[in-house]
């Protein structure tokens, strides 16, 4: 039977307000600070949300081209869209959702909800969903949380 909500949905805590980590989601320092060397972003609805992970590369195969900004509160919530790496052109050529929300938790920190949706299943789409599920789980959500000098203590 086919999963009818096929979603991944993690989430992470940080040592940073709601508003620095929004800052780290929504400038070009703040990308390069965790996730991509380099980025173009427009902070509008259909504005560019391009993660390039290897700019030197020819055109189509330097990372999350063609990605937009689908909705934004600011400081609180982020939505745009997504394709999957190049070695993976089926899925490639249609675009996923991710939807990130920053809450706010005691002692000043933030927690940091991901939602990445809009999948299919079988074939390349299953290579994908676990591509994503390893990448924002062992290494973006982790790399954000080292930024702030990592996950705070339950009780701190």
């Amino acid at each position: 039977m086919v999963d009818p909500v096929r979603a991944i949905v993690l989430e992470t805590v940080v040592r940073a307000a709601p508003r620095e980590v929004w800052r780290a989601w929504t400038t070009p320092e703040g990308v390069r600070s965790f996730l991509a060397p380099e980025c173009r972003i427009e902070m509008v609805p259909g504005g560019a949300y391009e993660m390039l992970f290897d700019p030197s590369a020819e055109p189509g195969s330097r990372g999350g081209e063609g990605n937009r900004v689908m909705a934004f509160q600011e400081g609180r919530m982020l939505s745009f869209s997504w394709n999957a790496p190049p070695s993976l052109p089926e899925v490639r050529r249609q675009r996923t959702h991710v939807t990130l929300r920053f809450l706010p938790e005691p002692g000043g920190c933030c927690r940091v909800v991901l939602v990445h949706d809009g999948w299919g299943d079988g074939g390349e789409w299953d290579e994908a969903y676990a591509y994503f599920l390893r990448a924002w789980g062992e290494i973006v959500l982790p790399r954000l949380a080292a930024l702030y000098g990592g996950r705070p203590e339950p009780g701190e």
